[in-house]
């Protein structure tokens, strides 16, 4: 396993609404993607791109809100309700290869592999195999 760039970090919010108007209007951000809902995921999304020297490969905020009462995130938001961190997420080339280095490492995989909001496959590492935080490991998309 080799650490890949840092795609983003994200943040579960009871509201993406009232998260977007923070990051415009508080912290600048210029570059904000339409809210869009991951029902099979539980989770409605939307990307927060920080800026880069170039314009590309920047890291971003994912803001995530619960889809409905059978979110996954409504119990951390059950202890943060304000929301917070939820999670960090790095990038591999091959999301196979990467599972099975974790599983190797007796590191706790989370679930089956499944595509997420960037439409690449992705899986969730234990937080108590990984340093206390959530992890998420995504293939990188192709286009880049």
């Amino acid at each position: 396993m080799k650490l890949g760039r840092l795609n983003h970090i994200g943040v579960a919010t009871p509201s993406i609404a009232d998260s977007i108007v923070h990051y415009r209007d508080v912290m600048g951000a210029t570059a904000i993607t339409e809210p869009f809902d991951l029902p099979e995921q539980g989770v409605k999304v939307c990307f927060v791109d920080t800026p880069t020297d170039t314009g590309l490969n920047g890291t971003q905020i994912e803001l995530i809100e619960p889809y409905d009462e059978s979110s996954p995130i409504n119990g951390f938001l059950a202890k943060n309700p304000a929301g917070g961190q939820h999670h960090v997420c790095f990038e591999v080339p091959d999301i196979e290869a990467a599972r099975a280095d974790f599983d190797a490492l007796g590191k706790r995989i989370l679930g089956p592999t499944r595509i997420g909001a960037h439409g690449t496959p992705i899986f969730f590492l234990h937080p108590k195999d990984m340093q206390g935080m959530l992890t998420e490991i995504m293939e990188t998309p192709k286009d880049h």
